[in-house]
């Protein structure tokens, strides 16, 4: 059974949260609310996150500030970060929002369809991404304890299927983000196309006759 990925939502209104379970509920997914910067921070210490939906209006530590520390922490610097604020003081504003280590920047009110489909891109790479690490943990452990070859081989092939499918995904949502005002959801995919290329590498290498 596919374990479900975990989707941290932040904001200081209990209404809000509720609107953001309702629209994101679809995915099937498990929603972790926060109520504070300081509330979410605790919540990365011990789960792992597809994504971050967090408000930018927040009594003491706001979403600016929360983001600072979720990128200075290496456990979670690569989480994406979907910033969600009711104002908007204009493009000087928004990319505050973009420097702090967004992937994007929404403001409300927004549409749902939109935000739940943002939000599924992420998840479904998250989800590619940790089934890939099994497969690659597994075939290391059976190698280590000296597998026949014809087992490997069937691994690393298998592996390379999966992420084959993963690489195609990556770069439909390159293509899909070029050319649009998107540029951080952009930079977003295009690093994850980076992290699939060292993963790519690295399988070659585990291949019979590589150097």
């Amino acid at each position: 059974m596919v374990q479900k990925a975990k989707i941290l939502l932040v904001d200081d209104r209990p209404e809000n949260l509720l609107a953001l379970e309702a629209i994101l509920s679809a995915l099937d997914q498990t929603l972790v609310r926060a109520s504070s910067g300081e509330e979410a921070l605790k919540a990365l210490l011990t789960d792992d996150f597809a994504v971050i939906l967090l408000d930018v209006q927040m009594p003491g530590m706001d979403g600016f500030e929360t983001a600072a520390h979720i990128k200075r922490r290496e456990r979670t610097r690569d989480i994406p970060i979907i910033f969600l604020t009711a104002i908007n003081h204009g493009p000087h504003h928004t990319f505050r929002g973009y420097a702090a280590g967004a992937v994007d920047y929404i403001s409300k009110p927004f549409d749902p369809w939109v935000l739940r489909a943002k939000v599924s891109v992420f998840v479904d790479l998250y989800m590619k991404n940790c089934q890939l690490k099994e497969q690659a943990a597994l075939l290391r452990l059976q190698l280590e304890a000296g597998e026949s070859p014809a087992i490997g081989g069937a691994l690393l092939g298998e592996l390379s299927a999966r992420l084959a499918t993963v690489e195609e995904q990556a770069e439909a949502l390159t293509k899909q983000l070029d050319g649009t005002s998107e540029t951080a959801a952009a930079a977003g995919a295009a690093h994850l196309e980076s992290k699939l290329a060292g993963l790519r590498r690295a399988l070659d290498a585990l291949r019979p006759g590589s150097s």
